[in-house]
């Protein structure tokens, strides 16, 4: 699956606010102001873009996409770079050691957009480029909504320069893990002189040691029978102990949980037969967020939903999106029920006999629940 990002609604903007300050988003401001073909629509745009009337925005491979007012489904269409434009795009990035660390410090520098040009790889946009979509009845090329969410798309491009390549068709990961099989080459100082801090850092270094083993078995105490004590329960509480200890180690910190949740995770964790079998399956799939998903249903706010709606979209691989049947923070496609949790997660459930069961790890993204 292609790589998906996600970024919040804009709040809206004090007066005289300004779009684009790098060089790079101004680039693309000027890409989707030269592919206009009305003036007052892109004024309107920029007018709705500081209003905050944007829901969240989706970036994926060739296209960005938002709800609109609330109501309207827009996305603006990029055109992906092919193949062999990324291969000679990335013998750019590689062929000098500072462009992969100033990226990584989000920066576009200059030499590399201009290298990639002469290597024939329009990294930024321009007309012809970008393609906008909306379902307002608006026919303008583009429409206040598509310029709008252009206009908001500048300040995502300022914040990080992967967004443009995420737009172009590689995200950030698919990048780094490409560019580790190349050489970079060492910059050419004396021994003496010191070395910048960025080109240091697109030498590349090995990977750091992974955490210290906290998945050691516990040991039984070998508690001696006594009279009035129940030794084996005994032994459940010390290693529920350590496995609490484990959890503070490896996330630095300890949820507060109450007396049933207690003893669903006694039960996930050591295989006790109390009549909780879809609460452990909850518990072990997402721990106490599993369970609150398993058993309560809740009203999430529309931002939310609508950023996942176009998530799923963006994912889906099939020719038509599935149709969701959605109350509150449920939805069902088919056999298959995606529950929204408090953590932000979508959490996938099945039919078995009538009953919604756990299937399976929580998601951000609920199109990776859905293929």
């Amino acid at each position: 699956m292609n790589a998906v990002r996600g970024f919040p609604a804009f709040p809206s903007q004090r007066a005289g606010a300004r779009f684009a300050t790098s060089w790079w988003g101004r680039a693309w401001i000027q890409a989707i102001e030269d592919t206009s073909l009305d003036q007052k629509l892109l004024r309107k745009g920029r007018t709705y873009a500081k209003s905050g009337q944007v829901g969240p925005i989706t970036v994926s491979p060739g296209r960005i996409a938002a709800v609109t007012e609330s109501e309207y489904d827009t996305v603006v269409h990029v055109e992906q770079l092919t193949a062999p434009e990324w291969e000679r795009f990335l013998d750019q990035v590689a062929a000098k050691a500072g462009h992969i660390a100033a990226l990584l410090d989000g920066d576009m520098p200059h030499d590399l957009v201009e290298d990639a040009e002469d290597a024939g790889v329009p990294l930024l946009p321009t007309v012809g480029d970008l393609e906008p979509e909306c379902s307002c009845p608006d026919w303008g090329h583009p429409c206040k909504h598509a310029a709008a969410l252009c206009y908001q798309a500048s300040w995502l491009l300022d914040a990080d320069p992967f967004v443009l390549l995420l737009m172009r068709g590689r995200g950030e990961r698919e990048l780094i893990e490409a560019l580790q099989g190349r050489d970079v080459p060492a910059p050419d100082l004396a021994a003496d002189a010191g070395m910048p801090a960025a080109m240091a850092f697109g030498l590349g270094v090995p990977p750091l040691p992974g955490p210290p083993p906290f998945d050691v078995a516990f040991a039984p105490l070998g508690l001696e029978p006594a009279p009035g004590v129940d030794v084996a329960a005994l032994e459940v509480l010390a290693a529920s102990a350590a496995d609490r200890a484990r959890e503070l180690l490896l996330t630095g910190r300890l949820a507060v949980l109450t007396e049933y949740q207690d003893r669903v995770r006694l039960a996930a964790a050591h295989d006790l037969d109390l009549g909780l079998e879809t609460a452990v399956q909850a518990w072990r799939y997402g721990g106490a967020d599993g369970l609150e998903a398993l058993e309560s249903a809740w009203t999430p706010p529309k931002q939310d939903l609508a950023r996942a709606r176009t998530l799923l979209r963006a994912g889906w691989e099939g020719e038509h999106p599935p149709e969701v049947e959605a109350w509150r923070n449920r939805w069902t496609i088919g056999a298959r029920q995606l529950r929204y949790g408090r953590d932000g997660r979508w959490y996938p459930f099945t039919d078995r006999d009538g009953q919604w069961w756990p299937a399976g790890p929580p998601e951000r993204d609920p199109s990776a629940l859905v293929g």
